[in-house]
């Protein structure tokens, strides 16, 4: 008796515990962050159709200035004209304005890669520049990952790379076709010299996709 007894006085806190217990709180499951703003932009080629998905709101100066060649149709009738071939499926390829001033906007600030977050990555495209705040409406597609061309803080010299503002959503296969198409032995200036396109890849039009 005594037992039972003393046995049935060590269970009760454990009962009390148990009968007054409760659920643990599940914190509320977080929502993703939303995805940044962007545009797509339908390029129709000699070769076929190339989409772009622009970076509209991570790299808003560049992607902008994109936006007002097509919107201006400045980009009709112009053409991809040099294709950088390191290896395969590995270079860049090159197109735009040619230094045509009737076709010239204004250049524009620079966005370097360590501001925007936009990459490099294969399919990217980036503008073109000589020094920093120079670029208007010259434009390359990167085949390939290319983080050589991404701002680096840690190299000497003009370190602020190229400014990538979006990358092909649609039509890679195409951009492969400019990267393997014929160039002229002759034509180009410097290290150009042997990288322009014999005979260029025609820009049909160049138009935002609702």
């Amino acid at each position: 008796m005594i037992r039972r007894t003393l046995l049935a006085a060590l269970l009760l806190p454990a009962a009390a515990l148990a009968q007054t217990a409760t659920a643990p709180v599940t914190a509320p499951a977080t929502a993703p962050a939303p995805k940044p703003a962007t545009q797509k932009v339908a390029i129709e080629t000699s070769l076929g159709r190339v989409v772009l998905e622009l970076e509209t709101e991570r790299a808003p100066i560049t992607a902008r200035n994109f936006l007002r060649y097509a919107d201006q149709k400045r980009l009709d009738g112009i053409a991809f004209y040099r294709t950088v071939k390191v290896a395969d499926k590995f270079g860049f390829v090159q197109f735009g304005i040619e230094g045509d001033p009737k076709r010239a906007l204004p250049p524009i600030k620079h966005e370097p890669t360590t501001q925007t977050g936009v990459k490099h990555v294969n399919g990217a495209i980036s503008t073109a520049r000589l020094a920093p705040g120079t670029a208007r409406g010259e434009f390359t597609i990167s085949v390939g990952d290319q983080t050589s061309l991404d701002a680096n803080p840690s190299a000497p010299g003009d370190n602020l790379g190229y400014a990538a503002f979006g990358k092909v959503v649609e039509g890679m296969d195409v951009i492969w076709k400019i990267l393997d198409s014929p160039t002229s032995p002759i034509k180009g200036e410097g290290v150009m010299k042997g990288q322009m396109l014999e005979p260029k890849v025609k820009i049909l039009s160049v138009r935002r996709v609702p």
